[in-house]
C-alpha cells in the first residue's frame, strides 16, 4: 500500500476525532509560510475581516480545516478531481489530508479517487512545514470560532 492510499484510510478512520486533534505544527512559522499561498488564497471571516488579503485565484482559507475538499461555497474553479475527493470519497481537510496534499496536489488526488488522470489546480510545492501551516489555518476553523 503506499503512502497516500495509507494516509488516506487513516485519515477516514480518525475523521470522527479531527476536530480534537491539536495541530502538530507552529502556528507562528506558519504564517510566515503562509506568503507562498497569498498569490492565490486569502483567509476572510465570514463577517468580511480581512486577516489575509484574499487574491483572485484560489479559495478563501476561512474555515478550510475540516471543510470537505472541493465545497467552499462560491468558488467555481475547483477541478473535478477536487470535488469527487470531497463528495463521493469523503476527504475532508484534517492535518493527515492536508499535508499530503501539500506534498504531491495531484498525486494525492489520483490515489484518493482511484483515477490516474485526476489532477489538482494548484501545483504549488509548498517550502516549509506544511504541518506549520496547518496549525496557522486551523486557527481559522469554523469550530474554533464557537
Amino acid at each position: 500500500m503506499n503512502r497516500f492510499k495509507s494516509v488516506a484510510i487513516a485519515a477516514l478512520v480518525v475523521a470522527p476525532f479531527a476536530a480534537q486533534a491539536e495541530p502538530t505544527g507552529d502556528a507562528d512559522a506558519g504564517e510566515q509560510n503562509f506568503r507562498q499561498c497569498a498569490s492565490c488564497h486569502g483567509i476572510v471571516t465570514p463577517d468580511g475581516t480581512v486577516i489575509q488579503r484574499l487574491a483572485p485565484t484560489g479559495p478563501n482559507l476561512w474555515g478550510v480545516v475540516g471543510r470537505q475538499a472541493g465545497s467552499y461555497e462560491g468558488y467555481a474553479r475547483f477541478s473535478a478531481s477536487m470535488i469527487a475527493a470531497g463528495e463521493e470519497h469523503g476527504i475532508v481537510w484534517d492535518e493527515a489530508n492536508f499535508v499530503a496534499y501539500l506534498e504531491d496536489q495531484s498525486g494525492f488526488l489520483r490515489e484518493v479517487t482511484g483515477d490516474s488522470r485526476a489532477r489538482s489546480n494548484m501545483n504549488h510545492r509548498l517550502r516549509g512545514s506544511a504541518e506549520d501551516l496547518y496549525a496557522y489555518l486551523a486557527q481559522f476553523a469554523e469550530e474554533a470560532e464557537e
